[in-house]
């Protein structure tokens, strides 16, 4: 039997990356690190997996290549491998949109329902962060807020925006954001503020997709 060439070598590594990654569980696991590194403990509890189960995610994810971690005491930190990983999430997403009907009916019967409204381009936010004419609302949790941010964003999570509506300005424009495109807070949040009266649109997709865009962040204890 012939050995295998290098382009058979490569594509069976190719598939098992691709194996690896067919499984939901795996793909919030790695939106979750596209928010920035964090334990397994607080990826089991944002997931409602069992830490076991999150650990055992994440050892195939790793070996894979497509997360890293380190050791901190008792504590077991991951991360994204690097910003591909995002563009193979991108890649998946656009064509399940494309190409499967059921996707479609998720995205109209869900979030086309929540907000028609065309969304913020990143290249707009970048260009109205320089003017100072809009608030950037983050409406994520605070410690995804606080691994990394839009400059000059004020963080709201979702579950507290009823109780701080006083905080935002009714006179300025809103560009809302959180996780991702699909990320449910941000239509959220747009309903909700809309309700109220307040100009407020989201942006196309999330956090991630601005960082690996080059695009500026703040951390909690530094500018990047």
């Amino acid at each position: 039997m012939s050995s295998p060439t290098p382009k058979q070598v490569l594509f069976a590594h190719f598939a098992a990356v691709a194996k690896t990654i067919g499984n939901a569980h795996r793909i919030d696991l790695l939106q979750q690190l596209a928010q920035g590194e964090q334990s397994v403990e607080t990826l089991a509890r944002k997931t409602g997996l069992t830490v076991a189960n999150t650990s055992q995610h994440l050892q195939h994810l790793r070996r894979a290549g497509l997360v890293a971690a380190r050791r901190d005491g008792t504590f077991i930190y991951y991360r994204l491998a690097d910003d591909a990983v995002l563009d193979v999430l991108a890649a998946l997403r656009r064509v399940a949109e494309r190409n499967l009907a059921e996707v479609e009916q998720v995205v109209r019967g869900y979030f086309d329902n929540r907000d028609a409204m065309e969304p913020v381009t990143r290249e707009e936010l970048a260009r109205r962060l320089k003017t100072g004419d809009v608030t950037i609302l983050d409406v994520r949790p605070e410690d995804e807020f606080a691994l990394a941010h839009v400059p000059g964003a004020i963080n709201v999570p979702l579950k507290e925006l009823e109780a701080r509506t006083a905080e935002i300005d009714p006179m300025k424009d809103i560009i809302a954001y959180c996780r991702g495109a699909y990320c449910v807070y941000s239509y959220e949040a747009v309903a909700k503020l809309r309700a109220k009266g307040f100009r407020i649109r989201r942006l196309e997709d999330g956090l991630p997709e601005w960082k690996a865009a080059g695009l500026p962040v703040e951390s909690a204890s530094k500018e990047n």
